[in-house]
């Protein structure tokens, strides 16, 4: 029994000096009664919260800058009691030139009037001017610019209307082309078309004279609006000085005449923009006051009857030109319209109002 107690005492004792020497290490210490003290460190490590950032593409800004053009026109006021709907208010008309409307078109009832006339404003600064001649008027030719619209012009054409009077009956000129095909006659009525494509209206001689840069005039009678105003003779009796009329129902030259009849006319505003008016039953002093109405600081009247006046805008899908299907008359009840300046067999003068190239 003795024996087998000091082996078990042997045997811890061994086992005790080996658990103190594998305790002692670094951080160990003995304490005053030679006893092993084992100190623990920990060590604390502060870890940051992770951050995740988002990067979001900004694509860079495209800044579109409008080609130079004229403010819209202001809404008219009505000049009958009581006005249809809408009499006066503008809303653009044809494609845009570089996103911006380049035609204005609204109706307006003429003073002493029941009927609604059309009324076309035009951005000169957006739109180049260019009169195509005809083998009726002025006559003559051959013309680089005639009917029909040629595909070259179509991609480019907003606008197109009508000319003036035969010229037997126009009492005054036309130059187109380099060459004089009936000469100008000063007082006289003119639609100026410069080599740039600016177009303008004035009485020949005083407000507008030959110039090198002029590449067309159109004359017809006397002037209708001058310095904002009707004219004496727009609002002379003696009517049928604007020109012999058709019937009420009939163009026949038995038939008399009639006073209100359709008629157009072209003016100019002091800003610049081109206006065009036409409207089934018109007196001249009725087709002068829907003129100044719309700002017109001088104006002309061109051609009547119901078979003549025309003014169309064409709307085509982008990059593609424009033809009888993608265009709209002014007014609904005009007899000529879209296809009329794409038909080979259109003899009369016209004029285009096309998108001006950069």
């Amino acid at each position: 029994m003795r024996a087998r107690r000091r082996t078990l005492a042997t045997t811890c004792c061994c086992l005790g000096f080996a658990l103190s020497a594998c305790s002692v290490g670094p951080g160990g210490s003995t304490g005053p009664t030679g006893a092993l003290r084992t100190t623990t460190s920990l060590s604390t490590t502060t870890v940051p919260p992770t951050t995740t950032t988002t990067t979001t593409t900004v694509p860079p800004t495209t800044t579109t800058t409008a080609p130079p053009h004229l403010a819209p026109p202001a809404p008219l006021a009505a000049l009958v009691t009581p006005a249809p709907a809408g009499d006066g208010a503008w809303a653009p008309a044809g494609r845009s030139v570089a996103g911006v409307p380049a035609v204005y078109e609204t109706q307006l009832v003429p003073p002493g009037g029941t009927q609604e006339a059309g009324i076309a404003w035009m951005d000169t600064r957006l739109l180049a001017g260019q009169l195509y001649s005809g083998s009726k008027s002025p006559g003559g030719g051959p013309y680089q610019f005639t009917a029909p619209i040629a595909p070259a012009q179509a991609t480019t054409v907003v606008a197109a209307f009508n000319g003036g009077f035969l010229m037997k009956d126009a009492g005054g000129g036309y130059y187109t082309e380099g060459k004089t095909v009936v000469p100008l006659v000063d007082g006289a009525a003119s639609l100026v078309i410069d080599a740039d494509g600016s177009v303008t209206v004035g009485a020949w001689g005083s407000d507008l004279t030959m110039t090198p840069s002029v590449v067309a005039v159109r004359q017809n009678l006397v002037p209708l609006v001058e310095g904002g105003q009707a004219t004496a003779p727009a609002t002379s009796p003696d009517w049928q000085a604007w020109g012999n009329t058709c019937g009420a129902a009939s163009c026949s030259p038995t038939v008399p005449g009639i006073e209100y009849q359709w008629r157009s006319g072209v003016g100019v505003t002091s800003t610049g923009a081109l206006l065009y008016a036409a409207g089934p039953a018109l007196s001249p002093a009725q087709l002068a006051s829907l003129l100044v109405a719309a700002g017109a600081v001088r104006a002309m009247e061109l051609d009547i009857n119901p078979n003549w006046p025309a003014f169309v805008t064409y709307d085509p899908p982008a990059g593609t030109p424009a033809s009888p299907a993608n265009g709209a008359s002014l007014h609904p009840a005009s007899v000529q319209g879209p296809a009329t300046f794409f038909n080979p067999a259109w003899a009369r003068d016209f004029v285009t109002m096309s998108a001006r190239l950069p």
